[in-house]
């Protein structure tokens, strides 16, 4: 799946409330500096960690309702995370208007 699959997936479904997904994350024991690489340095090695990961939508939903600014979550970049909040604000506007 590539990423722009997961965003506009991610668009539509919720992750699952359970709060133990953690525990079921491919990244268990993995070493966190590779989920926050330096400016500029390849985060591929990052996002084939959550690629194939189970909690996948729960790692992502996480960061986004705590506003992680850093690091990969959920298999995407801040940059990343960032458009899905837009997207995510602005069809809360069109929904409300």
């Amino acid at each position: 799946m590539q990423v722009q699959d997961f965003i506009e997936m991610v668009k539509t479904q919720r992750a699952d409330p359970s709060g133990r997904w953690q525990e079921r994350a491919n990244c268990l024991g993995v070493d966190p500096d590779l989920f926050f690489p330096e400016r500029g340095a390849s985060t591929r090695e990052a996002k084939g960690v959550c690629k194939g990961c189970e909690v996948r939508l729960e790692c992502l939903e996480y960061a986004l309702a705590h506003g992680e600014k850093f690091g990969i979550w959920g298999g995407l970049s801040e940059r990343e995370r960032r458009r899905v909040r837009r997207e995510r604000a602005m069809a809360r506007r069109l929904a409300t208007a």
